[in-house]
Protein backbone atom coordinates (compact mmCIF):
# COMPACT_ATOMS: atom_id res chain seq x y z
CA UNK A 1 0.00 0.00 0.00
CA UNK A 2 1.24 3.89 -1.07
CA UNK A 3 1.96 6.20 1.28
CA UNK A 4 0.03 9.64 0.29
CA UNK A 5 2.74 11.94 -0.03
CA UNK A 6 1.95 15.24 2.01
CA UNK A 7 1.39 18.28 -0.70
CA UNK A 8 4.35 20.49 -1.26
CA UNK A 9 4.28 23.70 0.34
CA UNK A 10 5.70 25.04 -3.42
CA UNK A 11 2.86 23.58 -4.91
CA UNK A 12 0.79 26.29 -6.83
CA UNK A 13 -2.81 26.44 -5.76
CA UNK A 14 -5.69 27.59 -7.80
CA UNK A 15 -8.00 30.59 -7.16
CA UNK A 16 -10.26 29.87 -4.52
CA UNK A 17 -8.40 27.20 -2.56
CA UNK A 18 -5.53 29.56 -1.56
CA UNK A 19 -4.49 28.70 2.09
CA UNK A 20 -1.99 32.02 2.19
CA UNK A 21 -3.21 34.11 4.75
CA UNK A 22 -1.90 37.82 5.81
CA UNK A 23 0.52 38.54 8.53
CA UNK A 24 -2.17 40.32 10.55
CA UNK A 25 -5.41 38.17 10.00
CA UNK A 26 -3.89 34.59 11.98
CA UNK A 27 -6.77 31.65 11.34
CA UNK A 28 -9.66 34.24 10.85
CA UNK A 29 -11.98 33.37 7.90
CA UNK A 30 -11.10 34.54 4.72
CA UNK A 31 -13.87 37.04 5.02
CA UNK A 32 -13.89 40.54 5.34
CA UNK A 33 -13.74 42.20 8.74
CA UNK A 34 -15.93 45.30 8.39
CA UNK A 35 -18.52 43.31 6.58
CA UNK A 36 -19.03 40.61 9.20
CA UNK A 37 -18.41 42.59 12.63
CA UNK A 38 -21.32 45.25 12.60
CA UNK A 39 -23.69 42.54 11.85
CA UNK A 40 -23.10 40.70 14.70
CA UNK A 41 -22.49 43.69 17.33
CA UNK A 42 -25.77 44.88 16.04
CA UNK A 43 -27.75 41.07 16.13
CA UNK A 44 -26.08 40.27 19.91
CA UNK A 45 -27.50 43.60 21.16
CA UNK A 46 -30.85 43.14 19.41
CA UNK A 47 -30.64 39.99 21.47
CA UNK A 48 -29.48 41.00 24.57
CA UNK A 49 -32.17 43.82 24.66
CA UNK A 50 -34.43 41.10 23.93
CA UNK A 51 -33.40 38.63 27.11
CA UNK A 52 -32.87 41.39 29.32
CA UNK A 53 -36.50 43.71 28.49
CA UNK A 54 -38.76 40.55 29.51
CA UNK A 55 -36.62 39.16 32.46
CA UNK A 56 -37.16 42.38 34.33
CA UNK A 57 -40.65 41.88 34.15
CA UNK A 58 -40.87 38.12 34.71
CA UNK A 59 -38.23 39.17 37.75
CA UNK A 60 -40.43 41.48 39.05
CA UNK A 61 -43.49 39.46 38.55
CA UNK A 62 -42.13 36.53 39.76
CA UNK A 63 -43.15 37.12 43.64
CA UNK A 64 -46.39 38.04 42.77
CA UNK A 65 -47.40 34.94 40.91
CA UNK A 66 -45.43 32.55 43.57
CA UNK A 67 -47.78 33.92 46.29
CA UNK A 68 -51.05 33.52 44.26
CA UNK A 69 -50.13 30.40 43.05
CA UNK A 70 -49.13 29.25 46.02
CA UNK A 71 -52.60 28.14 47.87
CA UNK A 72 -53.61 26.56 45.15
CA UNK A 73 -50.92 24.03 44.67
CA UNK A 74 -51.25 23.30 48.44
CA UNK A 75 -54.74 23.04 48.35
CA UNK A 76 -53.90 20.54 45.64
CA UNK A 77 -51.37 18.48 47.72
CA UNK A 78 -53.67 19.03 50.52
CA UNK A 79 -56.79 18.09 50.44
CA UNK A 80 -58.92 19.63 53.08
CA UNK A 81 -60.18 16.61 55.28
CA UNK A 82 -63.77 16.19 55.77
CA UNK A 83 -64.37 15.32 59.75
CA UNK A 84 -65.17 11.95 60.91
CA UNK A 85 -68.52 11.30 62.28
CA UNK A 86 -69.02 8.84 65.21
CA UNK A 87 -71.32 6.25 64.83
CA UNK A 88 -72.06 4.07 67.61
CA UNK A 89 -71.22 0.02 66.39
CA UNK A 90 -74.66 -1.65 66.13
CA UNK A 91 -74.19 -5.07 67.95
CA UNK A 92 -75.23 -7.91 66.05
CA UNK A 93 -78.01 -10.61 68.13
CA UNK A 94 -76.06 -13.66 68.56
CA UNK A 95 -77.75 -16.42 67.64
CA UNK A 96 -79.23 -18.62 70.60
CA UNK A 97 -78.42 -22.47 70.86
CA UNK A 98 -80.48 -24.19 73.23
CA UNK A 99 -79.78 -27.43 74.61
CA UNK A 100 -81.52 -30.06 74.20
CA UNK A 101 -83.88 -31.07 77.25
CA UNK A 102 -83.46 -27.36 78.23
CA UNK A 103 -85.68 -24.03 77.80
CA UNK A 104 -86.09 -23.33 73.44
CA UNK A 105 -87.91 -20.79 71.42
CA UNK A 106 -91.73 -22.35 69.79
CA UNK A 107 -91.98 -19.62 66.64
CA UNK A 108 -95.00 -19.37 63.96
CA UNK A 109 -98.63 -18.63 65.05
CA UNK A 110 -100.63 -21.99 65.88
CA UNK A 111 -96.93 -23.45 67.67
CA UNK A 112 -97.41 -19.79 69.83
CA UNK A 113 -101.19 -19.95 70.32
CA UNK A 114 -101.23 -23.49 71.11
CA UNK A 115 -98.69 -23.28 73.21
CA UNK A 116 -100.13 -20.73 75.64
CA UNK A 117 -103.41 -22.49 75.64
CA UNK A 118 -101.62 -25.71 76.92
CA UNK A 119 -101.90 -25.41 81.12
CA UNK A 120 -99.21 -27.88 81.35
CA UNK A 121 -96.80 -25.38 78.94
CA UNK A 122 -94.68 -23.05 81.09
CA UNK A 123 -93.72 -19.78 79.74
CA UNK A 124 -90.84 -18.14 80.22
CA UNK A 125 -90.30 -15.11 77.59
CA UNK A 126 -92.70 -13.70 74.96
CA UNK A 127 -91.32 -11.95 71.99
CA UNK A 128 -93.23 -10.12 68.74
CA UNK A 129 -92.23 -8.33 66.12
CA UNK A 130 -94.65 -6.64 64.00
CA UNK A 131 -97.22 -9.57 63.99
CA UNK A 132 -100.60 -8.38 62.69
CA UNK A 133 -102.77 -10.57 65.52
CA UNK A 134 -101.37 -11.30 69.26
CA UNK A 135 -103.11 -13.35 71.39
CA UNK A 136 -103.29 -11.84 74.79
CA UNK A 137 -101.69 -13.91 77.47
CA UNK A 138 -102.83 -14.13 81.21
CA UNK A 139 -99.83 -12.36 83.75
CA UNK A 140 -97.26 -11.99 80.34
CA UNK A 141 -96.45 -9.36 77.96
CA UNK A 142 -95.02 -9.48 74.82
CA UNK A 143 -91.99 -8.01 74.24
CA UNK A 144 -91.89 -5.52 70.57
CA UNK A 145 -88.42 -6.62 69.21
CA UNK A 146 -86.80 -5.82 65.56
CA UNK A 147 -87.08 -8.86 63.41
CA UNK A 148 -83.12 -9.47 63.08
CA UNK A 149 -83.18 -10.07 66.82
CA UNK A 150 -85.94 -11.88 66.56
CA UNK A 151 -84.30 -14.41 63.83
CA UNK A 152 -81.09 -14.56 66.01
CA UNK A 153 -82.93 -16.26 68.82
CA UNK A 154 -84.36 -18.75 65.87
CA UNK A 155 -82.87 -21.28 64.09
CA UNK A 156 -81.38 -19.80 60.32
CA UNK A 157 -84.67 -19.41 58.34
CA UNK A 158 -87.39 -19.90 60.87
CA UNK A 159 -90.95 -19.17 59.90
CA UNK A 160 -91.59 -17.19 62.68
CA UNK A 161 -94.95 -14.84 61.10
CA UNK A 162 -93.73 -12.57 63.93
CA UNK A 163 -94.45 -14.33 67.26
CA UNK A 164 -92.18 -16.59 69.20
CA UNK A 165 -92.60 -17.90 72.84
CA UNK A 166 -89.57 -18.91 75.13
CA UNK A 167 -90.99 -22.49 76.91
CA UNK A 168 -89.69 -25.05 78.84
CA UNK A 169 -90.81 -28.48 77.50
CA UNK A 170 -93.72 -30.25 78.14
CA UNK A 171 -93.53 -32.60 81.56
CA UNK A 172 -92.09 -36.21 80.83
CA UNK A 173 -94.94 -39.10 80.28
CA UNK A 174 -94.59 -42.85 80.32
CA UNK A 175 -96.11 -45.62 78.08
CA UNK A 176 -97.86 -46.80 81.60
CA UNK A 177 -99.58 -43.31 81.12
CA UNK A 178 -100.83 -43.99 77.38
CA UNK A 179 -102.15 -48.08 78.54
CA UNK A 180 -103.61 -46.05 81.63
CA UNK A 181 -105.04 -43.93 79.02
CA UNK A 182 -106.63 -46.67 76.78
CA UNK A 183 -108.70 -48.53 79.15
CA UNK A 184 -112.06 -48.38 78.59
CA UNK A 185 -111.57 -47.48 75.02
CA UNK A 186 -112.81 -50.11 72.53
CA UNK A 187 -110.49 -48.39 69.52
CA UNK A 188 -106.91 -46.77 69.70
CA UNK A 189 -104.04 -46.31 68.25
CA UNK A 190 -100.43 -45.30 69.55
CA UNK A 191 -97.45 -44.57 66.44
CA UNK A 192 -94.36 -45.93 67.29
CA UNK A 193 -91.27 -44.56 65.73
CA UNK A 194 -87.77 -46.58 65.40
CA UNK A 195 -84.79 -43.88 65.29
CA UNK A 196 -86.59 -41.32 63.42
CA UNK A 197 -84.06 -38.19 63.23
CA UNK A 198 -85.65 -35.57 61.14
CA UNK A 199 -88.08 -32.96 63.26
CA UNK A 200 -90.16 -32.07 60.42
CA UNK A 201 -91.02 -35.93 59.41
CA UNK A 202 -91.96 -36.39 63.40
CA UNK A 203 -93.68 -32.83 63.83
CA UNK A 204 -95.62 -33.96 60.84
CA UNK A 205 -96.61 -37.48 61.98
CA UNK A 206 -97.88 -35.55 65.20
CA UNK A 207 -100.31 -33.57 62.77
CA UNK A 208 -101.65 -36.84 61.88
CA UNK A 209 -101.80 -38.47 64.86
CA UNK A 210 -103.65 -35.32 65.93
CA UNK A 211 -106.17 -35.65 62.93
CA UNK A 212 -106.61 -38.98 63.90
CA UNK A 213 -107.10 -38.87 67.01
CA UNK A 214 -103.77 -41.38 68.18
CA UNK A 215 -103.02 -41.32 72.17
CA UNK A 216 -99.73 -41.02 71.91
CA UNK A 217 -96.65 -40.91 69.72
CA UNK A 218 -93.51 -43.10 71.00
CA UNK A 219 -89.89 -42.70 70.22
CA UNK A 220 -86.47 -43.20 71.44
CA UNK A 221 -84.65 -40.93 73.53
CA UNK A 222 -81.65 -41.46 71.60
CA UNK A 223 -81.48 -41.26 67.65
CA UNK A 224 -84.64 -39.36 67.37
CA UNK A 225 -85.39 -35.49 66.91
CA UNK A 226 -85.40 -33.66 70.06
CA UNK A 227 -88.45 -31.55 71.30
CA UNK A 228 -87.55 -28.15 69.48
CA UNK A 229 -89.20 -25.13 67.46
CA UNK A 230 -88.50 -26.70 64.30
CA UNK A 231 -90.71 -29.88 65.35
CA UNK A 232 -93.11 -27.74 66.87
CA UNK A 233 -93.64 -25.65 64.15
CA UNK A 234 -94.29 -28.71 61.99
CA UNK A 235 -96.94 -30.17 64.12
CA UNK A 236 -98.67 -26.96 63.76
CA UNK A 237 -99.81 -27.08 67.45
CA UNK A 238 -100.20 -30.79 67.96
CA UNK A 239 -97.54 -30.94 69.61
CA UNK A 240 -99.56 -29.60 73.05
CA UNK A 241 -101.87 -31.99 72.21
CA UNK A 242 -100.67 -35.34 71.27
CA UNK A 243 -98.04 -36.87 73.87
CA UNK A 244 -94.08 -37.51 72.64
CA UNK A 245 -92.76 -40.04 75.33
CA UNK A 246 -89.66 -41.07 75.10
CA UNK A 247 -88.26 -44.29 75.81
CA UNK A 248 -84.99 -45.87 76.31
CA UNK A 249 -85.50 -49.38 74.96
CA UNK A 250 -88.01 -49.25 72.09
CA UNK A 251 -88.20 -53.42 72.41
CA UNK A 252 -89.17 -53.29 75.96
CA UNK A 253 -91.98 -50.49 75.61
CA UNK A 254 -93.20 -52.76 72.63
CA UNK A 255 -93.83 -55.57 74.86
CA UNK A 256 -95.47 -53.28 77.32
CA UNK A 257 -97.86 -52.50 75.35
CA UNK A 258 -98.72 -55.55 74.52
CA UNK A 259 -99.83 -56.41 77.82
CA UNK A 260 -101.66 -53.64 77.82
CA UNK A 261 -104.06 -55.08 75.31
CA UNK A 262 -102.27 -53.24 72.28
CA UNK A 263 -101.88 -55.41 68.99
CA UNK A 264 -98.42 -53.94 67.21
CA UNK A 265 -97.79 -53.87 63.24
CA UNK A 266 -94.92 -52.91 61.74
CA UNK A 267 -94.99 -51.09 58.18
CA UNK A 268 -92.59 -52.21 55.86
CA UNK A 269 -92.33 -53.36 52.39
CA UNK A 270 -91.84 -56.83 52.96
CA UNK A 271 -95.29 -57.67 54.60
CA UNK A 272 -96.93 -60.20 53.48
CA UNK A 273 -100.36 -58.56 53.67
CA UNK A 274 -101.74 -55.04 52.85
CA UNK A 275 -102.85 -53.17 55.73
CA UNK A 276 -106.10 -53.25 54.59
CA UNK A 277 -106.32 -57.24 54.41
CA UNK A 278 -105.17 -57.62 58.06
CA UNK A 279 -108.59 -55.64 59.40
CA UNK A 280 -106.86 -54.47 62.38
CA UNK A 281 -109.53 -53.13 64.55
CA UNK A 282 -109.28 -52.48 68.32
CA UNK A 283 -105.71 -51.35 70.30
CA UNK A 284 -103.16 -51.10 67.81
CA UNK A 285 -99.72 -49.46 67.62
CA UNK A 286 -98.33 -48.86 64.43
CA UNK A 287 -94.57 -49.28 64.17
CA UNK A 288 -92.71 -46.78 61.44
CA UNK A 289 -88.68 -46.92 60.53
CA UNK A 290 -86.95 -44.20 59.14
CA UNK A 291 -86.37 -43.68 55.90
CA UNK A 292 -84.01 -46.37 54.08
CA UNK A 293 -82.94 -48.45 57.16
CA UNK A 294 -86.79 -49.26 57.65
CA UNK A 295 -87.14 -50.87 60.98
CA UNK A 296 -84.47 -52.47 62.70
CA UNK A 297 -84.43 -56.25 63.14
CA UNK A 298 -85.25 -56.19 66.82
CA UNK A 299 -88.16 -54.08 66.30
CA UNK A 300 -89.81 -56.36 63.67
CA UNK A 301 -89.28 -59.39 66.04
CA UNK A 302 -91.11 -58.12 68.52
CA UNK A 303 -94.33 -56.76 65.86
CA UNK A 304 -97.05 -59.23 65.84
CA UNK A 305 -97.04 -58.99 62.22
CA UNK A 306 -95.64 -56.63 59.35
CA UNK A 307 -97.94 -54.75 56.82
CA UNK A 308 -97.46 -53.18 53.54
CA UNK A 309 -98.99 -49.84 51.62
CA UNK A 310 -100.76 -51.15 48.52
CA UNK A 311 -97.80 -49.01 46.43
CA UNK A 312 -96.81 -49.99 42.42
CA UNK A 313 -96.49 -46.82 40.82
CA UNK A 314 -93.01 -45.41 39.63
CA UNK A 315 -92.61 -45.16 42.66
CA UNK A 316 -93.16 -47.63 45.34
CA UNK A 317 -92.18 -46.04 48.95
CA UNK A 318 -93.48 -43.25 50.46
CA UNK A 319 -92.05 -40.22 52.83
CA UNK A 320 -92.04 -41.72 56.78
CA UNK A 321 -94.68 -38.95 57.68
CA UNK A 322 -96.38 -39.61 54.41
CA UNK A 323 -96.89 -43.41 54.84
CA UNK A 324 -98.23 -42.66 58.84
CA UNK A 325 -100.99 -40.30 57.27
CA UNK A 326 -102.21 -43.19 54.95
CA UNK A 327 -102.02 -46.14 57.72
CA UNK A 328 -103.96 -43.75 60.41
CA UNK A 329 -106.67 -42.97 58.01
CA UNK A 330 -106.66 -46.75 57.59
CA UNK A 331 -107.07 -48.08 61.18
CA UNK A 332 -109.40 -45.05 61.87
CA UNK A 333 -111.00 -46.53 58.94
CA UNK A 334 -111.22 -50.11 59.80
CA UNK A 335 -112.58 -49.10 63.72
CA UNK A 336 -115.24 -47.37 62.02
CA UNK A 337 -116.33 -50.21 59.67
Amino acid sequence: MTKRKPPSRNRERGSGRSRDFQKDQGHRPHRGDAVRRPERADAASRRGSQRDAPAKGRLADRPRERSAERPKEQARERPRERPKREHAPRERPQREHSQPGGPYWLYGHHAVAAALANPDRKILRLAQAGAEEVPVVEGHEWEQVPPDVLEGWLPPRAVHQGLAAKVHPLPDRGIEDVIAEAEGQEHAQVVILDQVTDPQNVGAILRSAAAFGALAVILTERNAAPESGALAKAASGALEHVPLIRVTNLSRAIELLKKGGFWIAGLAAEGTQTLADAKLTGKVGLALGAEGPGLRRLTREHCDLLVRLPTGGAIDHLNVSNAAAVALYELVRQGKD
